[in-house]
């Protein structure tokens, strides 16, 4: 898992370098003829995949006590967040799609469709795993397994949750 998280670090480091190097080469930020990145929407939806996080820390604290009611409910309060979180993404990109940000027509809109839709994709994988520990949970099969199970799904989900924050910052706010 280590390993998989190291090559994931390396490839969003990638991405945002590639991305500062656009911006460092640019006379104007945004490039002209393209929207600006919606800050506050973004910071508020940084804010519901955080509490996401949360909640799957959450389930594993309870998971240590052997809660197995609160594991459930913790797991499925994640989800829900993770949802939301990509719910929000995709209004965002319609709304960025319409003022013109097209992966098509510049290296600044392929740039940041990249990084940002391998962000969204690594938070649907993640909803899938903490889907399947749900499953887990409310079947009432939560033993020693599965919970090693749980922690590996959190590890992910929390690298997913740590990588968001970044992003924000290095693509919407600077």
């Amino acid at each position: 898992m280590l390993i998989l998280i190291g090559a994931e670090v390396m490839f969003f480091a990638g991405l945002i370098m590639a991305f500062m190097i656009l911006r460092a080469g640019s006379f104007a930020w945004p490039p002209p003829g393209q929207p600006r990145l919606p800050i506050a929407i973004t910071g508020i939806n940084t804010l519901v995949l955080l509490a996401s996080g949360w909640a799957v820390h959450r389930a594993l604290e309870s998971s240590r006590q052997r809660r197995q009611e609160m594991i459930s409910r913790w797991i499925g309060t994640a989800i829900l967040l993770g949802l939301t979180f990509l719910m929000i993404q995709s209004v965002e990109w319609i709304r960025l799609l319409a003022f013109g940000l097209r992966a098509s027509r510049s290296v600044y809109g392929a740039t940041f469709y990249t990084a940002i839709g391998a962000h969204a994709v690594h938070v649907a994988g993640g909803l899938i795993a903490l889907a399947f520990a749900f499953y887990s949970s409310v079947t009432g099969g939560f033993d020693a397994r599965t919970h090693r199970r749980l922690e590996a799904c959190a590890f992910f989900w929390f690298f997913v949750v740590a990588v968001w924050p970044v992003l924000y910052v290095f693509l919407y706010l600077t």
